[in-house]
């Protein structure tokens, strides 16, 4: 029965985590801190990262077969997010989890401000900046420019300050693509998704390394397994809804699972 469990969670997470190119990371930490209050926070960070790694992977190469990575950034984003992402991971033993919850709420609220008050940034013509043009499977055409090392420079701290927090980056890194260099929503999301693949890799060997999963290794690769499988269904409803409502939704859940967050670490701090 909790095996059962662990692989619908997993469906879950990997569904909207790939639907709004975040890896679900930030579905899967609050449902572990909430159902087991009593783990380490490096312990909750391994296990997420690890599943975030499965979906991603997945996810990603949906995404790919649709047309609508950014093949030109993707492998820059990756390279300067990797050493923030193990530097993340090793950090993570030293944060204590009532502090963690408070901090992955504030950051959680925060970025969901962003989301639903801020219109996405159409950047037409960046000075020394790099240009894109994609036209995906289904003819779509997204053209954008953005300031390359401005994206790199936010990659690299996406990749610190998320996997210190376990969530893999897609929920930092969509809409700092979105709001700050002006991707197009979709492009954004399926780019995300590949850098995570690579990123929360990164952090889960350090992770396995460091033996950081207290045993759960069993039900991390159930969690894993139902991910993978629900990627690609969250990859086709994607392409059925427009930019600015994956966006919506992203904020929308982001609030939601924030307040949880904020509660339970306050009251844990008071414990």
């Amino acid at each position: 029965m909790i095996g059962a469990l662990a692989v619908v969670v997993g469906v879950v997470v990997g569904v909207l985590g790939t639907l709004v190119g975040a890896g679900g990371g930030f579905l899967l930490v609050p449902i572990l801190a909430l159902a087991e209050p009593s783990w380490a926070t490096r312990t909750v960070t391994a296990f997420s990262l690890a599943v975030v790694a499965a979906n991603a992977s997945a996810g990603g190469l949906s995404y790919a077969r649709q047309l609508r990575v950014d093949l030109r950034s993707f492998p820059l984003f990756a390279l300067a997010a990797i050493p923030g992402a193990i530097a993340g991971a090793w950090l993570s033993a030293f944060i204590p989890r009532a502090e963690f919850d408070l901090a992955f709420g504030v950051v959680l609220l925060g970025v969901a401000t962003v989301l639903l008050i801020r219109p996405a940034r159409r950047q037409r013509g960046v000075a020394g900046g790099a240009h894109r043009v994609i036209v995906d499977r289904r003819g779509n055409r997204y053209e954008w420019s953005f300031d390359l090392r401005l994206g790199m420079a936010g990659s690299a701290g996406v990749g610190l300050l998320s996997s210190i927090l376990g969530i893999g980056g897609g929920i930092i890194h969509v809409p700092f693509m979105v709001t700050v260099l002006g991707f197009p929503e979709h492009v954004a999301t399926a780019t995300s998704h590949a850098v995570l693949a690579v990123t929360a890799l990164a952090a889960t060997v350090v992770h396995v390394v460091g033996g950081d999963f207290g045993g759960e290794g069993v039900l991390t690769l159930l969690v894993a397994a139902g991910a993978v499988a629900g990627a690609p269904l969250g990859a086709r409803l994607s392409t059925h809804l427009p930019g600015r409502a994956i966006t919506r939704i992203l904020a929308l859940a982001l609030a939601s699972v924030a307040v949880r967050l904020l509660l339970l670490g306050w009251t844990n701090l008071h414990a």
